[in-house]
């Protein structure tokens, strides 16, 4: 990788990172809108004296502050939340990348750390988690994960996580003959533990095999998805469904208020597991999904 190529995939991904802190995808905005909608109109046909009404209110009045956030990050090129997150990323390289795996690791941490800078990124890492947690300011190191693939180029799928919902994450590790009523009640279990903390209405992966860390590796990976996204497996996507309507009647609500909805989408991968066990992973992302993606040469 030369000095030209090593700063246009740093620029690149500064400058998707730049964008993924002030703009949601557009599938999730209008996750959003339709949410909006529908609590209003919820609300609208309760009576003043019925014990829902504050609740759905303040559902409410979450979604428009949400909405006004977005604006403001729209317009300023703010950050549309304090937690800014510790990125995560999913770099998958084909055979048709000639650069070394260390090479795009530089340009990715360079391409972070200019986000950061040029971003009003909030510092969010420290250096050690339990003794000195001395603040690295720069965000970095983020959370790296490599994959092959055997043909294409470079693909760098990234995600701002902030540790509201990160510190919900769990995973349960089911008897192998857990049917799919279990899979359901454990993961609700889960969502319904969290409440409010993740910062609702929330998108959640779901991560089902392999073992115990390739499950909670699998729910971060389905929360990369573009969100409304199905599940190629018609089983695997009713689950989907399933899990994103009884989500609903939890009643957590957004800010953990009440209110009649709490999911935006649900997204559940899968692999093969061993025969003595069902790992079950979970990872939340607040309603301030925030997604890029850096490709670079080859056919994707």
């Amino acid at each position: 990788m030369n000095h030209q190529q090593k700063d246009e995939l740093t620029g690149a991904v500064r400058d998707a990172l730049l964008h993924a802190v002030t703009h949601l995808e557009p599938s999730l905005m209008t996750r959003l809108d339709w949410m909006h909608r529908e609590t209003m109109s919820a609300t609208k046909v309760l009576g003043a004296d019925d014990a829902k009404k504050a609740r759905y209110e303040a559902s409410l009045e979450v979604l428009e502050m949400i909405q006004e956030n977005l604006a403001i990050a729209d317009a300023t090129g703010l950050p549309m939340c304090q937690d800014t997150g510790m990125v995560v990323a999913f770099v998958e390289m084909g055979s048709d990348v000639h650069f070394s795996m260390q090479e795009v690791g530089e340009a990715l941490d360079n391409g972070i750390a200019l986000a950061v800078r040029d971003g009003f990124f909030r510092n969010s890492v420290v250096s050690d988690p339990v003794f000195d947690r001395e603040n690295t300011r720069t965000n970095l190191p983020a959370v790296v994960h490599w994959f092959p693939k055997e043909s294409g180029g470079l693909t760098i799928r990234m995600m701002l996580k902030g540790f509201g919902s990160e510190n919900c994450s769990a995973l349960a590790m089911l008897n192998p003959t857990a049917g799919v009523e279990t899979v359901l009640s454990t993961i609700l279990d889960m969502v319904r533990k969290a409440g409010g903390k993740p910062c609702p209405p929330i998108v959640l992966g779901v991560g089902l095999g392999g073992t115990a860390e390739r499950a909670l590796l699998l729910s971060k990976k389905a929360l990369l998805r573009e969100v409304g996204s199905t599940n190629p497996d018609p089983r695997y996507a009713r689950l989907e469904q399933q899990l994103f309507d009884s989500i609903q009647d939890l009643h957590i609500g957004p800010g953990g208020f009440g209110g009649p909805l709490t999911a935006l989408a649900v997204a559940v991968e899968h692999e093969p597991t061993h025969i003595a066990g069902l790992p079950v992973g979970v990872s939340i992302s607040c309603w301030a999904d925030r997604k890029a993606v850096v490709q670079w040469g080859g056919a994707q």
